[in-house]
């Protein structure tokens, strides 16, 4: 419930840039991806985590990269909205 809330917090906060983008801005968020060497250490990081292994040092890394995860995630939602309108 906790994580549910929290994106729900987390889109409301968000709205104000959602609300400014056009569409050229939102192909180009939709596009957005993390680098090789990011990714690479997300899943080391996920199977870490799936496997019971995470240092804690590991876990608060895990736990910002599903943050930034988050919002990305909302905003690039936002944007598929936003393009879906204008189609």
């Amino acid at each position: 419930m906790r994580r549910r809330n929290s994106s729900a917090i987390l889109e409301r906060l968000l709205e104000p840039v959602t609300q400014s983008l056009n569409v050229e801005a939102a192909r180009k968020l939709i596009r957005l991806k993390a680098d090789s060497v990011t990714q690479t250490r997300v899943d080391e990081l996920a199977r870490k985590c799936n496997e019971g292994e995470l240092t804690p040092a590991e876990r608060s890394d895990y736990e910002r990269y599903v943050s930034v995860g988050t919002l990305i995630a909302i905003l690039q939602a936002k944007a598929r909205l936003l393009l879906a309108k204008n189609t």
